[in-house]
Formats: C-alpha cells, sequence, structure tokens
C-alpha cells in the first residue's frame, strides 16, 4: 500500500490495468477518466518517446540505424515491430531503450496525480517485474480469445502472422488471471462495461478513502 513521500504526504495509489492485445483496455481507461481518475498509459508515453525528437530516437538510430526511422524522425513502428517479433534479440534490445525512459515518464506523472488513485495502462504488466511490484492493485480486462483475435484482425497493418508473433509473445489469458486483484469482463457489451467500470471504481475509492 502507499507510504508517506519525503514530504511527508501519502504518494497516491496506483492501480495497473492491463489485458492482452485488443482486450478493451484503452476503452476501460476511458471510463475511468471519465469518472475522474488519471489515467497514465505507457502506449501513449512510448508514443511520445519514438515520436520526432523523442528521447529514444537516438539510441533507436544508434542501435537499429537509420532505416528504422521515417523522414520526419519518428521511429517506424511498422518495420520495428515485423523487426522485433522475428528476432527476439531485436526486441530485447528495444526494450533496454524503451523502458526506462517510460519509467521516468510514469513516475513523473503519477507524482503529478490528483485523484484519489491513478491507474496505469501497462499491457505488458505480468512480464514486468517492475511495475508489479510498482502497483498497489492489479485489474485486468479479460475477453473471449475469439473475440481478442477478431478485434485485433481489423486494425489497420496488423496481419494474422503478425498477431500471432504479438500474442505469443505476451502473457498468457491464464497467465493474467493469476495476477488479478479485480478482473473486468469485455466481450462486447458497453452498458455492462460501463457498470463493470463503475463498481470496480466505487470498490477502490472504498479502499483508498482517506
Amino acid at each position: 500500500m502507499s507510504a508517506p513521500s519525503l514530504s511527508g504526504r501519502l504518494t497516491v495509489p496506483v492501480i495497473g490495468l492491463t489485458g492482452g492485445i485488443a482486450s478493451g483496455k484503452s476503452t476501460v481507461a476511458e471510463l475511468f477518466l471519465a469518472l475522474g481518475i488519471d489515467i497514465i498509459d505507457t502506449d501513449h508515453l512510448a508514443h511520445l518517446i519514438t515520436g520526432p525528437g523523442g528521447a529514444a530516437i537516438p539510441a533507436i538510430i544508434e542501435t537499429f540505424g537509420e532505416d528504422f526511422v521515417e523522414v520526419h524522425g519518428a521511429l517506424d513502428r511498422a518495420r520495428m515491430r515485423a523487426d522485433v517479433f522475428k528476432i527476439p534479440e531485436h526486441r530485447k534490445q528495444l526494450e533496454n531503450i524503451m523502458h526506462p525512459l517510460i519509467r521516468e515518464a510514469v513516475e513523473h506523472k503519477i507524482a503529478q496525480a490528483r485523484s484519489n488513485y491513478v491507474m496505469v495502462v501497462v499491457p505488458l504488466l505480468y512480464e514486468s517485474r517492475f511495475f508489479r511490484e510498482r502497483v498497489d492493485r492489479i485489474l485486468v480486462v479479460d475477453c473471449k480469445e475469439e473475440i481478442q483475435q477478431s478485434r485485433a484482425l481489423q486494425r489497420q497493418g496488423i496481419s494474422p502472422e503478425i498477431l500471432e508473433g504479438i500474442i505469443q509473445a505476451q502473457a498468457s489469458r491464464t497467465e493474467r488471471l493469476s495476477i488479478a486483484d479485480e478482473v473486468i469482463q469485455n466481450d462486447g457489451d458497453l452498458d455492462a462495461l460501463t457498470e463493470q467500470v463503475g463498481a470496480v471504481n466505487r470498490r477502490y475509492q472504498d479502499l483508498f478513502a482517506f
């Protein structure tokens, strides 16, 4: 649970929100945002640090070469995605560049949080020892595997082969559920999803009431 900071103020409780590709993490995060909860999306932070002039770009060029950076200075995400899922060592190299920068950005945003708790969206939370130890509770967005795959294939630029590589690189559904403190089921019913988010938010408000 949260401890006093150096200033004596209690640090804000942190919820880790995770789920497999196309499980609906972003939709769930938006529903919590609508309830006034501060949301920190690590994917969004990753896009910022790999955008034009981003903090990760110099190390990416040094490690992978200029061919992995587009003309306007941003990471060529499609090329990098295809590369790292073919070559596991390249994936590790990219993680070594990205993860410290993302962690630093997350901590900065947690320190700025104003809601009773803050939610950090971490797609690979199961795989991240840092985030598993950093968060106070873990909320998993779950959905049936056939629904997950159908949603993912509708996304632009993801082929069945790339999708299979992504799924294989992620924790299994069983593994994610094994670390969950709370689970939200997202099989496509927005009203049911909204009701679940409301119930989980009330639980967190009770848990973290000061």
